[in-house]
């Protein structure tokens, strides 16, 4: 889907395409597109195709380039999305910017908050008569976007941990594998746009003045504060997986200790079946009650057996062994915490 936005006292107003203003700067958002959105930007703005399918790969990496053919200069940055209908909610995508004279296309395979915020007019001083400080500003709102899903997945596992507590079961295994795949695609992403700041910089494909600068020292700033927070959760995440993974491969041990316990109790009865069901002379095959008595009182020694070495032996997962697992849950928080504190602090500082 294309539309068209021009500023006007100084909100963003969505237009037709007969009621824009030749005279003013136009942004043509492209979200969501389809064969026919492409085809159309292809035409009427003479878009490179490969450029587009560049855009519309998901993997593509940030990056800024200028086309000399059509005069346009191509930005990709990464933004973060939120699909809750796919098994990862949290992935990142690219978004296309492409400016000309007059127009600023925006183009992008699916839609996301970023964008949303734009045409909602969620962003304050924003400028269309400024191309490079309005494709500074996505990537500021992405920073923004980026940090706010990360304290979203950080609640999540951490919900899902104090679950696992009680009970471990796949669904909630797989739900935290999920959420580990999206702290990788954030972190790949933030890598991606921290090389494409520090390219914008030092690059003399668009022109920046002082006041740019300044923006980029900013979202340089929050764009390293959300990749430590994705490396710090990815690590705490890694090691949450391995003590799981460790009280998972200790309940296994103890239910096959048990399982063998149990096995050379049953061995006896069985080699003791096995040979009187060869042709021998059975014992107290002449007598009428001392048989039967006999092995009652067998029976009744093997339960006391299974009572003294079974009962009250704990042969489930110890209490210490739960213990150690959430002492090491509770200090990876802790320090997680005393993390978000050092860069709440910093950004104070900043400010």
């Amino acid at each position: 889907m294309i539309t068209f936005w021009q500023q006007e006292e100084g909100k963003l107003v969505r237009k037709d395409d007969n009621e824009l203003d030749t005279s003013k700067n136009t942004w043509v958002d492209a979200r969501s597109v389809t064969r026919d959105d492409i085809r159309t930007l292809e035409e009427l703005y003479k878009i490179d195709p490969e450029n587009i399918l560049d855009i519309l790969d998901p993997d593509e990496l940030s990056r800024i380039e200028h086309n000399d053919e059509t005069g346009y200069t191509l930005t990709i940055i990464r933004l973060p999305v939120f699909s809750p209908a796919d098994d990862v909610s949290y992935f990142t995508a690219p978004l296309g910017i492409i400016t000309f004279d007059k127009f600023f296309i925006t183009i992008c395979w699916t839609d996301c908050e970023v964008l949303k915020d734009f045409a909602a007019n969620r962003i304050r001083e924003l400028s269309l008569n400024d191309f490079p400080a309005f494709t500074i500003r996505f990537m500021a709102r992405a920073d923004i976007t980026f940090l706010r899903y990360l304290k979203e997945l950080n609640r999540r596992s951490t919900t899902i941990q104090n679950e696992m507590l009680r009970s471990v079961q796949n669904h909630e295994l797989i739900q935290l594998l999920n959420i580990q795949k999206s702290l990788v695609f954030f972190t790949t992403s933030l890598k991606s746009n921290q090389m494409l700041l520090e390219k914008l910089r030092k690059t003399k494909i668009i022109k920046l003045d002082e006041e740019d600068q300044d923006w980029i020292d900013d979202v340089e700033i929050d764009n390293r504060q959300a990749l430590e927070m994705a490396d710090t959760y990815t690590n705490i995440m890694t090691g949450m997986n391995d003590a799981f993974a460790s009280v998972l491969s200790n309940n296994l041990n103890i239910v096959m200790k048990t399982m063998t316990a149990w096995n050379l109790v049953l061995m006896l009865p069985t080699f003791v079946t096995s040979y009187f069901g060869i042709n021998v002379p059975l014992p107290w095959a002449e007598s009428k009650w001392v048989g039967a008595v006999a092995i009652a009182g067998m029976c009744v020694l093997t339960a006391a057996m299974g009572y003294v070495f079974f009962m009250k032996r704990n042969l489930t997962p110890s209490a210490e062994t739960r213990k150690h697992t959430s002492f090491k849950i509770r200090r990876a928080e802790r320090k997680q915490r005393r993390y978000l504190k050092r860069q709440e602090k910093l950004a104070e500082r900043m400010k």
